[in-house]
């Protein structure tokens, strides 16, 4: 995360890295808290999104990157550029240590071709054993799901909503703190004396860009995304008020509620496409373990004790 964050849970960078395909987590605006693929070679004149010596990243790679993701995460690593060249550099890295590890013939060695066939084995289990355990298309039915959302209706009550606007400072080295806080303490003053000129302010004076660009504004989103400080600010403030300077790790902020929504229980609407998702998955679940089941009594099956006591007393 960059020195002006201010959401708490600096996973952007890092979850992109080791996790690409997993949702990211909402938040990288500054005020919150796979196996590899095989190295590419490609012509040095085709277009390339980046290159690290003979290694590059090329459009379609991204696009796979991209499509991988869940529609909101997807958005958001559009629109979290740090993040995603943070993803590519490490994908350049890791293309450069494989074409090493290949000049040296590391994929011949008997322990590594042992864990490739292991790897491969698995691959084509879980692929054919989910072509095997589709769902029906019309699965869950309006029933079920209604079923489904009543039956889990605590699990859907939201926590309470706050939308906060900043103003952010950053602070690159501490000799320039009392500089600094003197700023922050001066927009705040001005800001508490005229409430409806925070935007413009934000807009002129935050080093926060994404959030400057919206006057401030940086989202809806529960407490618990916010750092600590800000956290014990907000709940301080009553919905259209400006708190004094706030100083974090990475700078000072001075913040205005603009909007609190009370926790509620979600309405079926509102989670229907991850209710469908998760009977979904559920129901593939239990077709799959069915399947395998099936497979174990199509014929006889027999352990023989002796042998397997052998196995277990040879020393590895």
């Amino acid at each position: 995360m960059s020195k002006t964050a201010l959401w708490a849970g600096a996973g952007a960078l890092a979850l992109l890295v080791v996790a690409v395909a997993v949702g990211l987590r909402p938040g990288s605006e500054p005020v919150a808290a796979q196996p590899p693929a095989p190295v590419a070679h490609t012509a040095v004149g085709e277009p390339a999104v980046a290159r690290l010596g003979s290694q590059q990243v090329t459009p379609e790679e991204l696009k796979e990157l991209l499509a991988a993701l869940p529609a909101e995460s997807r958005e958001q690593l559009r629109a979290n550029r740090p993040a995603l060249e943070g993803w590519i550099r490490s994908r350049l890295a890791e293309k450069a240590v494989l074409e090493q590890a290949e000049a040296q013939g590391w994929r011949q060695r008997p322990q590594v071709e042992r864990q490739t066939r292991a790897a491969t084995e698995q691959i084509v289990f879980r692929d054919y054993l989910q072509s095997v355990s589709q769902v029906p298309a019309g699965y869950p039915s309006e029933a079920e799901l209604q079923q489904a959302y009543d039956a889990g209706k605590a699990d859907w009550v939201t926590p309470p909503l706050y939308r906060v606007s900043q103003i952010f400072l950053a602070l690159a080295s501490p000799q320039e703190l009392d500089a600094v806080r003197k700023q922050a303490q001066e927009l705040s003053q001005k800001a508490q004396a005229m409430p409806a000129q925070f935007a413009s302010l934000a807009s002129q004076y935050s080093q926060a860009a994404d959030s400057a660009q919206r006057g401030g504004d940086t989202g809806l989103q529960p407490l618990q995304q916010l750092l600590p400080e800000a956290r014990s600010a907000v709940m301080r403030l009553k919905v259209g008020g400006v708190s004094e300077p706030v100083q974090s790790a990475a700078g000072f902020h001075v913040l205005k509620l603009i909007e609190q929504q009370p926790s509620r229980t979600a309405s079926l609407e509102e989670v229907r496409e991850r209710l469908t998702q998760a009977l979904r998955a559920q129901r593939q679940e239990q077709i799959a373990k069915a399947y395998l089941e099936g497979m174990l009594d199509s014929a006889t099956l027999s352990i023989d004790g002796a042998v397997l006591n052998q196995v277990l007393e040879q020393k590895q």
